[in-house]
């Protein structure tokens, strides 16, 4: 029988409290709450709004919450707590979790200030709003790993709604993502949706764990015995 190798995650309450107190919620929360005044603007009207406006609102606000989402993993002492011994995968993970209840409240909320008879499926539009997250909780990692911005949001913010805003204006007809209701091509744009999900949680998990090269070629500067391998 071979050897099992277990890995040991250490989370405590206190790990749990010192990154709930690190989490950008006034950005969460500005986010949410332009969110969900998007969706209940239609009730200041005298008359239910569209189907078509309602899925559009819904599908507005879930961007207004993913660009508060990109800011999730900013941390002003990054440089501080890379050498901690709690990895950073931990951490960000952590970050994630404390935020997913919210999350799903929020989009609870918003869901409800739809009037029944105008609200979009479900299941469709929270696969929507689903992939929006993962996207730009992607992005927020990739700059995390890839740049030593201790607070990379606004810039991973702007990127993200420049992308959207690309996309809407220059994918072409027959492989759009935004598809209204009725359109034949609602069941195939939420395909594309379902694998920009896919591509949105793969890219997060693999841009968590904390760059091993570049984190050793940094500390061989420090202590004066640079080492090109990285080891």
């Amino acid at each position: 029988m071979g050897s099992e190798r277990s890995v040991v995650v250490p989370v405590s309450g206190a790990l749990v409290s010192a990154v709930a107190r690190t989490v950008p919620w006034r950005a969460l929360g500005a986010g949410a709450g332009m969110g969900l005044l998007l969706v209940a603007l239609p009730r200041l009207s005298d008359g239910p709004p569209s189907a078509w406006l309602a899925l559009t609102l819904l599908r507005a606000a879930a961007l207004t919450f993913a660009l508060g989402l990109t800011f999730v993993l900013d941390d002003p002492a990054r440089h501080i707590t890379t050498p901690v011994t709690t990895r950073r995968w931990v951490r960000a993970g952590l970050r994630v979790l404390l935020v997913a209840p919210v999350a799903v409240l929020w989009w609870t909320a918003a869901l409800a200030l739809v009037p029944h008879g105008v609200r979009p499926p479900v299941g469709a539009v929270t696969l929507e709003a689903g992939a929006i997250a993962a996207l730009a909780l992607a992005a927020a990692a990739t700059a995390v790993r890839l740049t030593d911005e201790p607070e990379p949001g606004p810039s991973v913010a702007a990127a993200v709604l420049t992308t959207a805003t690309l996309g809407v204006l220059l994918i072409p007809a027959r492989w759009t993502l935004t598809a209204a209701l009725g359109d034949p091509r609602w069941e195939a744009a939420h395909e594309r949706w379902g694998v920009l999900l896919a591509v949105g949680v793969v890219a997060w998990g693999v841009c968590l764990p904390e760059p091993v090269r570049r984190r050793a070629l940094r500390f061989g500067r420090r202590s004066g015995t640079f080492s090109p391998s990285g080891v």
